[in-house]
């Protein structure tokens, strides 16, 4: 059995074209969704992400800009940009990238952020509107994730579904999708004892834990949905996920490539939720 492959890329394409109409719509209104992200330090893979962010906004007709720091700047500098952001009736959605410098309270920061305005879903108030099952934002890589569950027909009720990986950014909140979704969810890390039991029984498979080909496909169920949200690069210069792609291929049923799988997904979700975020304010004002 060969894998079908979930193609993140062109579903993302998809999605953003359909997003054209409703930036349109809202910007004739007078709310043309705006996201400012801002860069601290120089680090090259961060600005590789924003630089995507920055012209997935702008190639569908959004306002987007990018504001830099120093890796040295004063973190109260920072906070007081968040706070005149908040304050700005055309910003809709406002991004911190991470990782902050060490220097930084990075929770501090994401607290800053207007809840209103937390298009990447890491506000406490935004993750627990996630957790009640009444989300405001859901963080953009399992949001993107689920819509590749429906994109693929994958019925989520009932199923067995794990996720290695436990961070607040991808791990937790996808679990909590996944619970809210009516899965039975496990959620493993790299130290879990006998991994291998708890992976080869998921009907569904989420790997978000940072290691290179670490899922192998002795750890796959057959025919499961394996979904690759890692992205590492090997020593050669190639990309990789966190998935051993060519032996899990010949194991699951559904599964992402690394890249064009989840990455595109992430930056359109994040498009997504700046949109909702205008839609919202919009329909206030109405």
């Amino acid at each position: 059995m060969t894998a079908q492959i979930i193609d993140g890329k062109a579903l993302a394409e998809e999605l953003r074209q359909g997003f054209k109409a409703r930036v349109e719509a809202l910007t004739a209104k007078g709310h043309k969704p705006g996201l400012v992200v801002i860069l601290v330090g120089a680090d090259p893979a961060s600005e590789v992400y924003v630089r995507n962010k920055v012209n997935g906004c702008l190639a569908i007709g959004m306002h987007s800009e990018k504001i830099t720091y120093d890796a040295t700047v004063d973190q109260v500098t920072v906070l007081n940009k968040i706070a005149e952001l908040n304050a700005d009736p055309n910003i809709h959605g406002i991004l911190v990238q991470l990782p902050l410098p060490k220097h930084f309270d990075e929770e501090a920061v994401l607290e800053a952020i207007a809840a209103d305005k937390d298009v990447d879903g890491f506000h406490a108030e935004n993750v627990g509107a996630l957790a009640q099952g009444n989300p405001r934002f859901i963080p953009c890589t399992p949001y993107g994730v689920m819509k590749m569950f429906e994109k693929g027909n994958v019925d989520l009720t009932g199923k067995e579904a794990v996720v290695i990986g436990r961070s607040n950014i991808v791990g937790k909140p996808m679990a909590l999708l996944l619970i809210n979704a009516g899965a039975t969810v496990t959620v493993c890390n790299s130290r879990t004892k006998d991994l291998k039991f708890h992976t080869s029984r998921a009907d569904i498979l989420v790997a978000a834990v940072g290691k290179p080909k670490f899922v192998t496909g002795d750890m796959v169920k057959p025919g499961a949905v394996v979904i690759d949200v890692g992205i590492n690069r090997l020593p050669d210069g190639k990309l990789c996920g966190d998935v051993d792609f060519a032996s899990c291929l010949e194991v699951a049923g559904q599964i992402t490539p690394v890249p064009g799988g989840v990455g595109p997904m992430t930056i359109t979700m994040l498009l997504a939720n700046t949109i909702e975020a205008a839609e919202r304010k919009a329909a206030l004002a109405d």
